[in-house]
């Protein structure tokens, strides 16, 4: 198959939607050898911040020496983005040959099964950190939990950050329900931490408690405290930090590298111990693209991938802590499966130079409908003169914010240089 016919095909998978269950994703598996048994793992779900904290302890855990495979979703730029081995993307050439071999695989073996986009690429996150013989490979659940692809490992450890509303259409539309879903990555005899609260955490430790899986409960077993802005102590399990300078913008980044901590704790005496020295350099260090991501000077622009009402939440919590008597100007542009209308609340908030988009995917909300909930709002039929608008608007000590959807901020960190 060639090269070009191979990328157009994992492609073409995204139409066929969700498909949820793990017989798809174990079908092709088993076509490969099971390549997913060749290593340790860590299982990071949740409603928001899951992304973050898969790059954090991924980040520490490079830093220690571990040959440390992660997998994320969704990309920015390129498909690339989404496997990395100590911090370095796949390279497009060995991207391309895996995919070619999984193909082979399938038709080979009479994969009859109707897989999806995200099973594939899982598939190809399981062959790659097994050809790269990583030592341990973090995983992001795509969506959900206990029908998401990448259900099918069994990790030392199981993060479940926090549930929010998101995804209703597939989750349910409650919490109990939604937690229920995420729940089900936790597995017979692994440890779990998890930061959630109320009816989440009680439907959390209550399969815990069914699987004989030790719960770790942030604010409960472990904790954290601010010191100021990007610094925190950590009071852990066994582990007490002081001082921690962690190299992301947010207080909500301290609620993250918490639940990394924790999970780093459990895996210290798992095999895979780490120094305070290590922890301290990588987190001085650490980058996480789109997420409360300063791309720009005079004007500052902040791309913010807040796409559910939990994250918008808290881009509301940095604006109001941070930007406080800057004049702030927004660029939003959101998919039309979201809780758009609960979001638009949170904008309003701080903001009354908002200009509304939409980005060039079919997911995304038409403007029309958005200029509905945000009537006061300037509209732009694209990201790129969304931005031309905000420079027009902006003197050089306000700043913009860009945000609503991964899609709208990848657009837009794609343009800024030639914008501004």
């Amino acid at each position: 198959m060639k090269k070009f016919s191979v990328i157009d095909h994992i492609l073409s998978l995204e139409k066929r939607g969700m498909l949820f269950g793990l017989d798809n994703i174990r079908a092709i598996l088993r076509a490969l050898g099971n390549p997913e048994g060749a290593y340790m793992k860590v299982h990071v779900g949740g409603t928001n911040g899951k992304g973050s904290v898969t790059t954090i302890l991924s980040k520490i855990l490079t830093q220690e020496g571990f040959k440390t495979g992660k997998y994320t979703s969704p990309h920015l730029h390129s498909i690339t983005e989404r496997f990395s081995v100590n911090d370095k993307d796949v390279e497009y050439e060995t991207f391309v040959g895996i995919a070619e071999y999984i193909w082979q695989k399938i038709e080979e073996e009479k994969v009859e099964k109707t897989f999806t986009f995200f099973d594939f690429t899982t598939a190809v996150a399981f062959e790659y950190f097994k050809r790269e013989s990583v030592d341990i490979a973090v995983i992001e659940v795509g969506l959900g939990g206990r029908l998401d692809s990448t259900n099918v490992i069994t990790p030392l450890v199981s993060i479940i950050t926090n549930v929010g509303y998101d995804h209703m259409d597939y989750l349910g539309k409650t919490l109990r329900s939604i937690a229920t879903e995420k729940s089900g990555i936790i597995k017979d005899n692994v440890p779990v931490v998890t930061g959630t609260k109320g009816i989440s955490q009680k439907i959390i430790s209550q399969v815990a408690r069914e699987k004989s899986a030790p719960l770790y409960v942030l604010g409960k077993d472990f904790s954290f405290e601010k010191v100021r802005e990007r610094q925190m102590n950590y009071m852990g399990i066994n582990w007490k930090i002081d001082n921690l300078y962690i190299n992301l913008l947010g207080d909500h980044q301290f609620f993250n590298t918490s639940l990394a901590l924790c999970a780093l704790e459990i895996l210290s005496n798992k095999g895979f111990p780490v120094k305070e020295s290590t922890i301290r350099e990588a987190l001085s260090d650490i980058k996480w693209k789109g997420r409360l991501e300063v791309v720009r000077e005079r004007p500052t622009v902040i791309l913010d991938g807040a796409h559910n009402p939990s994250g918008m939440a808290v881009l509301t919590e940095y604006v109001n802590n941070n930007l406080e008597g800057k004049r702030v100007i927004c660029v939003f542009g959101v998919m039309k499966d979201k809780d758009y209308r609960r979001m638009a609340k949170f904008l309003s908030s701080w903001t009354k130079e908002l200009i509304i988009t939409k980005p060039s995917v079919e997911r995304a909300l038409e403007i029309e409908k958005l200029k509905r909930v945000l009537p006061f709002a300037y509209t732009a039929s694209t990201v790129e003169k969304a931005l031309v608008k905000a420079k027009e608007l902006a003197k050089s000590d306000d700043v913009i914010v860009v945000t609503g959807s991964l899609f709208t901020v990848a657009e837009a960190r794609a343009l800024i240089n030639e914008i501004f």
